[in-house]
């Protein structure tokens, strides 16, 4: 374990995109912990799309930021947390954290699967995509889906649970012709289309010519527009994000066929995926097995070394990862 610990701190609030110069790597002393709590040393990172929304004012600037990590216990002053265990905190962007038991839970090991998994398909992204998929929409089997930044961490992950519930027909939206080929012949999307290449609404009627059931809006703008109007009588949006958003200097777009929610019975709704924890045992439960079989693969976009995690934030937020992007520390395989 090294003398020094670093951690990134958001340094001054971006208009329009971030850049590199928004951040600052900064070292210190590694921080010892006290009765009570456990030092961890951090080693998978996840970056998300929400991060930018923070950064518009709910990140501190000049201080360490925040999100999902898993990392091995290596120095506790309380029995509840095990040195050498494997935990999920939330302290994330910095090498090494101070957690206490309420702050930590640990990882479960299961067989042949990988500890990246814990936070694409078994975090928050999965939990995402199934309690979505479970509890929002309320999928059922032979429903037709539409998911907009399907080669997202959601996207793939909301896919690929789809398809094992049944799901009928199951289209995407992409930023690039590639992702959208990876998406039908590794996914298991039935169409994806690229949503630079015409307006949203005739691509996603050519798309699925005869209507959706189910929205899973990782986007909004245009494309929950056009999902409005593809959408069947009783069908259900799922509000997740709102990427098309988050780098705007724009005026927000503005959809214009809003009276179809009520002429179509629609239902739209979203929520946070923190108020659904107690749901993680249920998407083991589920997903564990097809892992471990081999019928679900990961996807993942991996950023190797802390010193990355910078950049591979920025890139994914302009579409260069494929699944989930994770950045991986070199002690991670030790």
């Amino acid at each position: 374990m090294t003398e020094t610990a670093l951690t990134v701190h958001q340094t001054a609030r971006p208009v329009g995109f971030p850049t590199p110069d928004h951040f600052a790597f900064v070292e210190s002393a590694m921080p010892e912990p006290g009765p009570g709590t456990a030092l961890v040393e951090n080693l998978y990172w996840s970056v998300d799309p929400y991060h930018r929304e923070m950064m518009d004012g709910d990140f501190a600037l000049n201080a360490p930021l925040e999100g999902r990590t898993v990392g091995r216990v290596v120095d506790s002053r309380d029995p509840a947390l095990r040195e050498g265990e494997i935990v999920f905190h939330r302290q994330g962007w910095r090498t090494h954290a101070v957690v206490t038991p309420e702050q930590a839970r640990a990882v479960p090991h299961f067989d042949g699967v990988p500890l990246s998994a814990h936070l694409s398909i078994l975090g928050g992204t999965g939990l995402t995509a199934y309690v979505g998929l479970t509890r929002i929409a309320e999928l059922r089997e032979g429903q037709d889906v539409f998911v907009s930044a399907a080669a997202g961490g959601v996207g793939t992950a909301t896919g690929r649970l789809a398809r094992l519930m049944g799901a009928g027909r199951l289209v995407g939206s992409a930023g690039r012709a590639a992702k959208a080929a990876y998406l039908t012949e590794h996914v298991g999307y039935d169409e994806v289309f690229d949503y630079h290449s015409g307006p949203a609404a005739e691509l996603l009627a050519k798309a699925a010519p005869d209507g959706i059931d189910l929205y899973m809006d990782n986007v909004g703008g245009e494309q929950l527009e056009a999902a409005i109007s593809s959408l069947r009588e009783y069908g259900r949006i799922v509000r997740i994000g709102t990427i098309a958003q988050y780098n705007s200097t724009d005026t927000p777009y503005a959809l214009r066929n809003l009276p179809d929610i009520v002429g179509k019975s629609l239902r739209m709704e979203g929520f946070l995926v923190s108020n659904y924890r107690d749901v993680q045992e249920e998407l083991y439960e589920f997903v564990v097995p097809h892992l471990q079989s081999g019928r679900v693969t990961l996807d993942e976009t991996v950023v190797e070394g802390f010193g990355g995690i910078v950049d591979g934030f920025l890139g994914m937020l302009r579409g260069e990862n494929q699944g989930k992007l994770i950045v991986r520390a070199a002690e991670a395989d030790a």
